[in-house]
């Protein structure tokens, strides 16, 4: 199956009538282009506990929902799916080829800033105490720092509103093969993880992403968990996220901001 790099826009995106200020103009009436947030509703079973519901920018559903079940641990991969339909423009139903104990209750719906949270230095427990990556494959300076400029190019949402992230995989010689923009940084990996899942590309051994804000523990769990080797971010990693990432043996790299960055764990891995 051959998909499009870049995840399509399924709806207009909302405008406002705004004033704008410049220097030395005063205010000025003027539109402004806005990041849609909506929630969505993912079933995945009869029961009213086998739902979660996410704040996300609209498009891609399908990828963001099938990313979010594989890492909560409903799914593995495509031959757990039976079907994945969307009913209606905010949901999206799931059916499961084999039951599994769902997660525990969260409180409040979770919400497009923070992943899924609650429970993160048990569930980091039991990650640290899983098989480390795989050594290599070795990656040259020179491409990590090709990285950013090809996500931006790649960025048209955030170029229309300046209020997405974005999440890009990229084969080892640079070529970008999946970019998703979302309000939320770990929905936008959620998508591009969803559509590896699809596509029957897990595990992601031999491939690299770079997400265009900060690096949390939940997004270097997610990346683990497709075996990701090197995860690369425009800014900061958490404390968490570098901890993680060092036990499992993943490449993680922050602050890419040509020609400089900062490498927080798996060195090794960089060439040149």
């Amino acid at each position: 199956m051959n998909a499009p790099t870049r995840g399509a826009v399924a709806t207009p995106s909302p405008v406002a009538a705004i004033w704008r200020h410049r220097s030395g103009e005063g205010l000025a009436s003027d539109l402004d282009t806005l990041a849609e947030e909506s929630p969505l509703e993912i079933r995945y079973g009869d029961a009213e506990s086998e739902r979660v519901v996410t704040m996300r920018t609209p498009g891609a559903d399908t990828l963001l929902a099938v990313g979010l079940l594989l890492d909560m641990g409903l799914l593995d991969g495509p031959d757990d799916l039976l079907a994945v339909r969307q009913e209606g423009a905010n949901r999206i139903r799931v059916r499961l080829r084999t039951h599994r104990a769902p997660p525990p209750v969260r409180k409040t719906a979770v919400t497009s800033a923070c992943g899924v949270c609650g429970d993160s230095r048990l569930e980091l427990d039991r990650l640290l105490a899983c098989p480390p990556l795989d050594e290599g494959p070795e990656v040259p300076v020179a491409r990590i720092l090709e990285l950013p400029e090809r996500l931006r190019a790649a960025q048209a949402m955030f170029s229309r509103s300046g209020g997405l992230h974005a999440a890009a995989l990229f084969t080892l010689d640079g070529r970008l093969l999946r970019l998703e923009e979302d309000v939320g940084r770990h929905n936008a990996v959620d998508k591009v993880i969803g559509w590896a899942c699809l596509e029957r590309r897990l595990p992601l051994q031999r491939q690299l992403l770079m997400v265009s804000g900060r690096t949390s523990y939940e997004i270097v769990k997610k990346c683990i968990r497709a075996r990701l080797p090197l995860l690369a971010a425009v800014s900061a990693p958490s404390s968490l996220a570098v901890e993680l990432a060092d036990a499992s043996g993943m490449t993680l790299i922050g602050f890419l901001r040509p020609p400089r960055f900062n490498v927080y764990a798996g060195e090794a891995r960089l060439r040149g």
